[in-house]
């Protein structure tokens, strides 16, 4: 199974600087527990100096990042505040068929309920998830129901 860490990053801020990031390391410890044999990939790791990045690296980083998310099997969204670069990682995924699932606050926002298969609340409500088997089943089903599946 390919997950794919998607997540505010620079969000709202108004200079070059990111939100905390630890939500990452948090996240691949859920998986490694509950889900070991899943690739995750984490895109701020692929590209650790990205904040500084020039325009041309920018469109490409982007243009990569939304790739990937839609060739992933999940995609796992990390929302405390909206992320624009998020909400595009979340259409492409969706779009593409991926279960893309949500831990954020903002359960009413427009984007989350279009393009989530599941919406959790903070990182506990994933780690049960995980460990319920819920992921397993979500990825399953979307299987299932992607156009041509036998």
């Amino acid at each position: 199974m390919k997950v794919f860490l998607a997540g505010i990053m620079q969000g709202s801020h108004r200079r070059m600087r990111l939100h905390p990031q630890q939500w990452r390391a948090r996240i691949r410890e859920a998986f490694a527990r509950h889900c070991p044999r899943a690739e995750v990939y984490c895109h701020l790791e692929a590209n650790p100096d990205s904040v500084g990045y020039e325009l041309d690296d920018i469109v490409r980083t982007l243009a990569e990042g939304n790739r990937l998310a839609a060739a992933s099997d999940v995609v796992v969204c990390w929302l405390p505040a909206a992320s624009m670069g998020t909400a595009v990682e979340m259409h492409e995924a969706a779009r593409a068929g991926a279960a893309v699932v949500a831990i954020t606050p903002m359960a009413a926002n427009w984007v989350v309920r279009a393009y989530s298969d599941c919406i959790l609340p903070d990182l506990a409500a994933l780690e049960r998830f995980l460990a319920e088997g819920g992921l397993t089943e979500l990825v399953e089903r979307k299987r299932r129901d992607r156009p041509g599946a036998p």
